[in-house]
């Protein structure tokens, strides 16, 4: 059985691994969702976090990212990503919102952001709290259903000496008026930059494209990576519960990578790798190759 497991694997990686670009100065930037872990709906099934997070590590290495901006992490997730990924730097899962925990879920998920040791010099970072009291670890504010944050790395590019910010984002689910309003606390903290500062978001906003959380940012300067360079030709559902194409219902995309300044998407695509019934996570990720003008 493993035999099998594990051709499959290789067969499913080298069909779907993206092609790298020639120009080694873009920037392979990387989202994914990789689901809360120990959720009693994914015990004993492919779905739980044990049996699928090698093959999620294999999924994410055969792109080559140089940043994988993650959400939905906890204390094993975290734990195993870091461990896995060594190569890359982590920031953004301690605080001291997780200071009283030593293991499982809180209702906080973590935006952890790795980039490469090799290829970035760590310059500074932050995080701030989506509510209206961005100071504060854990606040909540708007009924947002969980405490939401953005993460940020700023980061200088060995090749070329240019500098860009990285942020890592996570919207809330279910309270529309929490949405709107941690968009634009976003969008409002971002504006502090110049007008040419490279700046790029990973996140799942649990929004579709023309709600107006999305829009908000569209209209202040950030430019949707895969709207953009697919002709506005929606892909469809990104968050497809262990199911890919098969989800019964139709959706749209709520995963996305935005850019802003002098940061320039030249590729961006879902990946949609499965192994027979495994994925790696219930979301699609995703993968956008930009430059820094």
């Amino acid at each position: 059985m493993k035999k099998i497991f594990a051709i499959l694997l290789a067969a499913t990686l080298v069909c779907s691994c993206a092609t790298k670009s020639s120009d080694s100065t873009l920037h392979r930037v990387m989202s994914a969702n990789i689901r809360i872990t120990g959720l009693e709906a994914d015990a004993g099934t492919v779905n739980e976090w044990d049996s699928r997070k090698e093959y999620m590590i294999e999924v994410i290495r055969s792109y080559t990212p140089d940043i994988i901006m993650m959400q939905e992490v906890i204390y094993d997730s975290y734990a195993y990503c870091k461990e896995q990924l060594s190569d890359y730097f982590a920031f953004g899962f301690e605080g001291p919102e997780m200071d009283p925990f030593t293991e499982g879920y809180h209702f906080i998920g973590k935006n952890v952001i790795f980039f490469s040791r090799e290829r970035y010099e760590f310059i500074s970072a932050g995080c701030y709290w989506l509510s209206e009291d961005p100071v504060i670890g854990g606040s909540i504010s708007w009924e947002t259903n969980r405490a939401r944050h953005a993460n940020w790395v700023r980061v200088l590019d060995r090749k070329t000496g240019k500098q860009m910010r990285l942020i890592d984002i996570h919207l809330d689910h279910k309270s529309q008026e929490a949405k709107v309003n941690q968009a634009k606390l976003i969008v409002h903290e971002a504006a502090q930059y110049g007008e040419g500062f490279p700046q790029i978001i990973c996140a799942d906003f649990n929004s579709r494209k023309d709600s107006e959380q999305v829009q908000h940012f569209v209209a202040n300067g950030w430019t949707d990576c895969y709207d953009q360079l697919n002709g506005g030709v929606e892909f469809g559902r990104t968050a497809h519960g262990f199911m890919g194409f098969d989800y019964p219902k139709p959706g749209a995309r709520i995963d996305y990578i935005l850019t802003k300044g002098a940061a320039k998407a030249v590729s961006c695509q879902v990946l949609t790798d499965h192994c027979g019934d495994m994925y790696p996570s219930d979301h699609f990720f995703m993968l956008a190759e930009i430059e820094i003008e």
